[in-house]
């Protein structure tokens, strides 16, 4: 069952996927009991503690590069018994150096090498592998776009969520809004040669031209 009260995770000073955003993401990720999935800028794990209940034949990488959130991955894995999570402490995409395969990545930070990481993921997730990408800001929704257009072995959809949680005053209940989050979703559909990438960039480039 998806959805585990925020309430439930050890959590310090590294931000948490809320659990409604959390719900969407997975549902997104379709991830098989046998999957191998990455959860890159994993933070308090909340994501790959979710993932790896539903992987439990499968195997969950957590790279996060900061100290504090690798702790709290590991103590939330102990809390909720989970076993089939291997935490990497590392920056993104250098961390996904020793994963061979993929079947599902979820990226909820990217630390600025959004491209390099969907590259890297690119070159290890199989025909029909899924992409999950959590973007706060405009400017890493506009990279996560740009970057599927130029690839179109992908096909991708996405959506922006605002959730509004209703908090007790008294005798009143206020809506209390959380940021608003865009989810990219993309699935690999074809391998792409190489050639056939750099033709798109080419057309891509005269129709720019054209146009200016």
């Amino acid at each position: 069952m998806l959805g585990i009260d925020d309430e439930k995770f050890i959590r310090g000073k590294i931000p948490m996927t809320k659990r409604e955003i959390r719900i969407l993401t997975l549902v997104n990720a379709q991830i098989g009991t046998n999957d191998i999935v990455v959860d890159i800028g994993a933070g308090t794990g909340s994501i790959s503690i979710e993932a790896a209940k539903i992987a439990n034949k499968g195997r969950v990488y957590a790279v996060e590069k900061n100290s504090e959130g690798v702790k709290l991955i590991e103590q939330n894995a102990e809390k909720f018994s989970v076993k089939n999570i291997t935490v990497i402490n590392a920056t993104a995409p250098e961390g996904l150096s020793k994963i061979s395969k993929i079947d599902v990545a979820i990226i909820g930070g990217s630390g600025g090498f959004l491209e390099e990481i969907l590259s890297a993921i690119n070159n290890k997730i199989k025909v029909g592998g899924r992409i999950v990408l959590n973007c706060i800001t405009i400017q890493t929704l506009a990279n996560a776009l740009g970057w599927l257009k130029f690839h179109q072995e992908y096909k991708y959809d996405a959506v922006q969520v605002q959730i509004n949680r209703f908090k007790n005053l008294g005798h009143y209940d206020m809506a209390e809004a959380l940021n608003p989050v865009h989810i990219v979703t993309a699935v690999k559909i074809s391998e792409m040669q190489a050639s056939n990438v750099l033709n798109f960039y080419a057309k891509y480039e005269r129709r720019v031209v054209c146009e200016i």
